[in-house]
């Protein structure tokens, strides 16, 4: 039986939206990728002290946007794992829970240049391909042969913006897919 090449796309999704799925899914279908996993951070070590949902609801957030795409898959497996979590832990964990999976690493082309200050950067890179996005006004200067560039479509949107429009009571329809827009309105997710 051949390997399944899996991309993980980490993210706290706080909370997904359209720009991260189209990400997914481009990825998922325009590469030499079987699936892509959005691992969902509970608390990632460059954002502490950000204003997160509880992990188990932004987890049900990213799996009611998915639903109904079986390329993509949310996970919930740094959820037990000691805060903050390393993401050379998390491809530990994986490693030996899905032994026949190939796993690479999604990664925005503004986050390359702090790669190497991330735990174990160097077993990351020597054991993990990334597949690396670009991102507007960052310029992708580091290429090895474990990082591939990859022209996704992307959308300049991000979770902090939601998160402000419902604050201030505005439309986040089409940012986030219908399903998304509902739990947040039935949940009352950041709203004062």
């Amino acid at each position: 039986m051949s390997q399944a090449r899996v991309g993980l796309l980490f993210g706290s999704f706080n909370p997904i939206h359209t720009g991260h799925l189209i990400l997914a899914e481009f990825m998922a279908t325009h590469t030499d990728l079987d699936a892509v996993w959005l691992v969902v951070s509970p608390q990632s070590p460059f954002k502490v002290g950000e204003e997160l949902l509880p992990e188990t609801e932004r987890y049900a957030l990213v799996q009611a946007a998915i639903s109904d795409n079986t390329r993509l898959r949310v996970l919930d497996i740094e959820f037990g794992m000691p805060k903050p979590n390393y993401t050379i832990h998390t491809l530990d964990a994986l490693r030996q829970q899905y032994p026949l999976q190939e796993f690479v690493l999604l990664m925005g082309g503004d986050n390359l240049p702090g790669l190497p200050r991330w735990k174990e950067a160097s077993r990351i890179m020597a054991e993990y391909n990334i597949y690396v996005y670009p991102r507007p006004g960052t310029p992708i200067a580091e290429v090895t042969a474990q990082v591939r560039i990859v022209e996704a479509p992307l959308l300049d949107i991000s979770a902090t913006f939601i998160r402000g429009c419902v604050r201030a009571g505005r439309s986040i329809r089409y940012m986030v897919p219908a399903a998304v827009d509902e739990l947040i309105k039935r949940n009352k997710y950041w709203q004062a």
